[in-house]
C-alpha cells in the first residue's frame, strides 16, 4: 500500500512539473530564442581564429648513448616526474622563449605595439599539450591571422629548442669545471692520506703489503697473543692454587677414618695413602675376624696381628702428615709463580693495548687511503665520461611536424556554440518558467478557490467560449453553462432566492459573457430570465444583442417610467433584457436607493431568474451596493489572472454589506493545457446532443412554453401579462 503511495504521489509531481511547461511554454519558446539568437549572434560577431600546430620530441638529459656501460646517470625527480610535462609547458610560455620568438619575427614593429603588448597576446594565443603516452608536445597557436599563426608556432618552437639546448649545455660544462675541481681536490686528499698511512708504518715497524688482512710488527709476531696466553696461564694457575687451599682446608678439617679415605683419593705425586689404606683395612678385617672365631686377647696371632695393625695405622698417620706437609709446600710454590706470572701478563696486557692502538690507526689510515683513492678513480672516469659526453652532438629538442598555414578557422565553434546556446536557452527557459510559477499566486486550480475561499466551484468555463445564442444549440460548451445552472439550483437554499448578481474582482475576467451565457441557457431550458445590465461604468450587455442602450436602468430609477417600457424581448425565447440606460454621474448614489430595491424586488416575482451584471468589485463600489440589494452572489474569476489574495477580498467586499457568495465560476480555463481540468470537460461533446437530434428540455424546466405569469406579476392573467410587458 506505501509503495503505491509513493508511485503515485511521485507521478502526480511528474504531472505537475509537466503542466507547469505547458503552461509556460510561451515563456520558455521565448527565452529559449532570446539565448539561443544571443549565442547565434555573439558566434556570428566573434573574430575568427586560426591555429597553428608545431609537434616536438622532448629528450630529458641522460637518455642519450651510454658513453662508459655501467656509468648511466640518473634522471632527476623534475625529469622523470609528473611534473615534467608543466614544467616544459611553463618553459615554451616563458618570457625569454617568448622574447626570442618575437626579436626573430619582429613583432613590435610588425604589429605596431610595445613590447609587453606583444609578451601579453602571446601567452594568450601559445598553448601547450602533451600527446598521451608519449614524450611529444604539440605547440599550438590560435590567432586571427593564419600567417602569423603560422609563423608564431615556428618561431617559438625553434626558441624552446634553441633555450633548451642552451641550458642543458651550459648545464653540462658546469658540471664538467665542477667535476674537474673535484678530482683535483681528491687527488690532494689522497696525498695526505698516503703520507700518513706511510708515517704509521715507519713508527710502528709494520710490515704492510697493501692488503688489509696482511700486516705484522716489528717482531714478527703479535703482542696481543703474548698477552693472552700470559691470562691463560695465570688463570690456570689461579685454578690450581684454589684446588691446592681447598685440599688443605679439607685435610684440616677431617681426621680419624675419614681423613684416611679422603687423603686416599687424592691424585698427588708420592701419595702413598691409596697403598696403604687397604692394607691397613684388610689387616683390621683379619684382626676383626681372629677375634670372632673365639681367639683371646692374648693369642699370639691376635696380639701379632694388632700390633701389625697399629703399625699400619701409625704409617698411615703420617704419610697424611706428609701429605699435608706436601700440599702446603705445593700452595707456597703456585703462589710465588702466580705472583710472577700477574707481573708478567699485566705487563703484557700494557704491551697489547699499545700494539692494537697503533694497529688500529693503520688500519683507519690504511682504510681512508684507500677509499680516497676509490673515489678519485671514480671521479676521473665519471670525468672521461662528461667529457666524451660533451664532444657528442645530442639535440634535446626533435621537431616532428612543423606548423602549417590554417585555411579553416577552429573559432568560434558553431555547432558547439548553437548547441551550447539551446541546451543553455533550454535549461534556463524552464528555470523562468518555473520561477514565475513560484511567484504567481494567481487562482490555478479548483482546490485553490474552494481552499482560499470555503465555497464551491460552480462550473470551470473552458478557453474562447463564445456568445452561446449565436452559435448552435448542440454546441459542447453549452453544457459548461448547463452545470453552472445545476450547481446554481442546488446550492441555493432558499428557492425564492432568484436574484443572483455576477462580479468579478477585475475587468476582463468574462463575467458579461458568462451571465449572457447563463441566462440564454436558463431561458433554454424554460425559465422565464431576466438580464439587468447594471454596470453603470462600462456597460456591455446591449452589445451581445445589438439593442439600443439609450433607456434602460438609469432612466427607470430617475423618472417615473414604468417597468414595461424598459424591459427589452430580446431575440431568444423567455430571455429578457433591462439595458443600462444613460450613464449617469453617481452611479453608486442611483443603485443606492429604495427604487433600486423596489425593482428588485419586483422582478423577482415577474421572472424565475433575474441575473444582474455588475462593475469589477475592486474597482468601484457598485458592484457592494448590488450585492447587498440582491439574493445570492456569484464570483467569476479568470484561470491564472486573479491573486488569491485579491479573490478574498472580493469574497469579503461582498460579506461586509451583508450579501451571499453562492459560488465561483472558474472561467477561461485552457483545458487543453491544464490536464487537471480535462476530466472536467471531457464528457461534454459526449453527452451533447447529435446535430440532427433537438436538443431535449431540462429536466427541471417544464416540456412546455412558459406561461405569460412568468413575466408577469404571480397570480395575474394571461392578458394582463401580455398588456404589461408590450
Amino acid at each position: 500500500m506505501n509503495e503505491s503511495t509513493q508511485s503515485s504521489e511521485a507521478s502526480l509531481h511528474a504531472i505537475d512539473y509537466w503542466q507547469v511547461i505547458k503552461n509556460r511554454y510561451g515563456v520558455i519558446l521565448l527565452t529559449f530564442l532570446l539565448v539561443f539568437m544571443t549565442a547565434l549572434v555573439i558566434t556570428y560577431v566573434m573574430p575568427k581564429k586560426y591555429e597553428s600546430t608545431a609537434v616536438v620530441q622532448v629528450r630529458p638529459k641522460g637518455v642519450g648513448t651510454q658513453i662508459i656501460p655501467g656509468l648511466a646517470e640518473p634522471r632527476s625527480a623534475l625529469e622523470s616526474g609528473q611534473t615534467f610535462f608543466p614544467t616544459e609547458f611553463a618553459v615554451i610560455k616563458a618570457q625569454k622563449t617568448l622574447d626570442a620568438a618575437i626579436e626573430n619575427l619582429d613583432l613590435v614593429n610588425k604589429w605596431n605595439t610595445d613590447m609587453e603588448s606583444v609578451r601579453r597576446t602571446l601567452k594568450k594565443i601559445v598553448d601547450a599539450q602533451d600527446i598521451r603516452g608519449t614524450s611529444l608536445i604539440e605547440i599550438r597557436v590560435r590567432y586571427n591571422d593564419p600567417k602569423d599563426a603560422q609563423a608564431i608556432a615556428k618561431e617559438v618552437s625553434e626558441a624552446y629548442r634553441a633555450r633548451r639546448k642552451k641550458i642543458q649545455s651550459d648545464y653540462a660544462n658546469q658540471a664538467l669545471d665542477e667535476l674537474r675541481k673535484a678530482v683535483v681536490v681528491q687527488e690532494d686528499a689522497v696525498e695526505d692520506k698516503r703520507k700518513l698511512l706511510s708515517q704509521i708504518i715507519r713508527t710502528e715497524g709494520i710490515i704492510y703489503s697493501g692488503d688489509q688482512s696482511v700486516y705484522q710488527g716489528s717482531s714478527g709476531f703479535n703482542k696481543a697473543d703474548r698477552a693472552e696466553s700470559a691470562a691463560r696461564a695465570y688463570e690456570e694457575l689461579e685454578r690450581e692454587k684454589i684446588q691446592l687451599e681447598s685440599q688443605i682446608e679439607t685435610l684440616l678439617k677431617y681426621d680419624g677414618p675419614q681423613l684416611m679415605n679422603y687423603a686416599s683419593g687424592l691424585s698427588l705425586p708420592d701419595n702413598v695413602i691409596p697403598v696403604l689404606l687397604p692394607r691397613f683395612q684388610d689387616a683390621k678385617r683379619d684382626y676383626e675376624t681372629m677375634k670372632s672365631s673365639g681367639l683371646g686377647e692374648r693369642h699370639p696371632k691376635v696380639v701379632a696381628q694388632l700390633s701389625m695393625v697399629d703399625s699400619m695405622e701409625h704409617d698411615l698417620i703420617e704419610a697424611v702428615a706428609n701429605l699435608r706437609d706436601t700440599l702446603k709446600a705445593q700452595l707456597e710454590l703456585a703462589k710465588e709463580q702466580l705472583s710472577r706470572l700477574k707481573m708478567e701478563m699485566e705487563s703484557k696486557e700494557d704491551e697489547a693495548i699499545k700494539e692494537g692502538i697503533a694497529n688500529q690507526s693503520f688500519v683507519d689510515a690504511k682504510n681512508d687511503f684507500e677509499s680516497a683513492q676509490q673515489i678519485l678513480g671514480q671521479l676521473k672516469l665519471k670525468q672521461i665520461s662528461e667529457e666524451m659526453q660533451t664532444k657528442i652532438t645530442e639535440d634535446p629538442i626533435i621537431l616532428h611536424e612543423e606548423p602549417m598555414i590554417s585555411q579553416i578557422p577552429v573559432s568560434p565553434n558553431i555547432t558547439l556554440n548553437l548547441a551550447l546556446g539551446a541546451v543553455v536557452g533550454l535549461i534556463f527557459g524552464i528555470g523562468v518558467a518555473f520561477f514565475l510559477e513560484y511567484l504567481d499566486t494567481s487562482v490555478k486550480s479548483l482546490e485553490d478557490v474552494e481552499r482560499f475561499l470555503q465555497v464551491p466551484v460552480l462550473a470551470v468555463i473552458p478557453k474562447d467560449v463564445g456568445v452561446l445564442y449565436k452559435q448552435s444549440g448542440m454546441s459542447p460548451d453549452a453544457e459548461a453553462y448547463r452545470i453552472l445552472r445545476t450547481n446554481i439550483e442546488f446550492n441555493r437554499k432558499n428557492p425564492e432566492d432568484n436574484a443572483i448578481t455576477v462580479v468579478s474582482g477585475g475587468a476582463g475576467e468574462g463575467k458579461s459573457t458568462t451571465l449572457v451565457n447563463l441566462a440564454y441557457i436558463c431561458a433554454q431550458g424554460g425559465y422565464t430570465t431576466l438580464m439587468i445590465d447594471a454596470d453603470l461604468r462600462r456597460p456591455r450587455l446591449h452589445t451581445f444583442f445589438d439593442i439600443n442602450n439609450s433607456v434602460g436602468l438609469t432612466n427607470y430609477l430617475t423618472t417615473e417610467l414604468m417597468l414595461e417600457d424598459v424591459i427589452l424581448q430580446t431575440p431568444v425565447d423567455n430571455l429578457y433584457f433591462m439595458p443600462s440606460g444613460i450613464l449617469p454621474a453617481d452611479a453608486a448614489g442611483i443603485l443606492n436607493s429604495r427604487r433600486m430595491s423596489e425593482l428588485v424586488q419586483d422582478v423577482k416575482q415577474r421572472f424565475d431568474l433575474v441575473l444582474v451584471d455588475s462593475p469589477p468589485i475592486l474597482g468601484v463600489s457598485d458592484a457592494s451596493v448590488l450585492a447587498s440589494e440582491v439574493d445570492l452572489t456569484m464570483i467569476v474569476v479568470q484561470h491564472r489572472k486573479l491573486p488569491r489574495n485579491m479573490l478574498m477580498r472580493v469574497k469579503q467586499a461582498v460579506e461586509n454589506v451583508g450579501g451571499h457568495v453562492i459560488g465561483v465560476v472558474l472561467n477561461n480555463v485552457d483545458v487543453r493545457s491544464d490536464s487537471q481540468y480535462q476530466y472536467y470537460t471531457s464528457y461534454y461533446t459526449y453527452y451533447a446532443p447529435a446535430e440532427s437530434q433537438p436538443a431535449p428540455a431540462s429536466a427541471s424546466a417544464p416540456t412546455q412554453s412558459p406561461s405569460p405569469r412568468s413575466v408577469a406579476p404571480r397570480g395575474g392573467s394571461e392578458d394582463d401579462s401580455k398588456q404589461d410587458l408590450y
